[in-house]
């Protein structure tokens, strides 16, 4: 059964990394963060974007683009998916419970943390393995970043 499910969580990564969710900059975001994987040389550049007329900050969507292995890719994709519609609390409710399974070394999440990571979950291979964590939480510290620019600074991205 294990190695069913692990071949399942490959599976995921994998077509995450084929099919890159939120690839392409698009112009109009509110925050941007630059990040290198100084390891391995991943990197990214990602963009959020902030839903209009909320009371609290909303990601409406994330954009990015970046070069590296199909970790970083996918891990990128599947943070566009998760983060979609989220408030901000909630994008950094996801941030903290990826950065414990990549702190779990390999070892599943409890059930209600893992049901909130959707595809993320799939991951928990990749923690097994410390030189891939990194490239693992590459988009995860630039969604951060971005958003931290975002909610502090005024618009500093240029329009495309």
């Amino acid at each position: 059964m294990a190695d069913a499910m692990e071949q399942l969580y490959q599976q995921v990564i994998l077509d995450h990394a084929r099919e890159k969710h939120g690839f392409g900059l698009a112009p109009g975001a509110a925050g941007e963060s630059f990040q290198v994987n100084p390891t391995c040389g991943d990197e990214v550049r990602l963009r959020v974007h902030l839903a209009e007329g909320t009371a609290a900050p909303v990601i409406e969507r994330v954009s990015w683009e970046g070069l590296g292995c199909s970790i970083s890719q996918a891990s990128l994709s599947v943070l566009s998916d998760l983060v979609a519609g989220a408030d901000v609390t909630r994008a950094d409710q996801l941030t903290e419970t990826f950065r414990a399974l990549m702190a779990g070394r390999g070892q599943p999440l409890d059930a209600e943390r893992e049901d909130l990571l959707g595809d993320a979950g799939a991951f928990v291979g990749v923690a097994k393995y410390p030189a891939r964590i990194k490239c693992a939480l590459l988009g995860w510290m630039a969604l951060r970043d971005a958003l931290a620019h975002a909610l502090t600074e005024p618009s500093t991205v240029t329009p495309d």
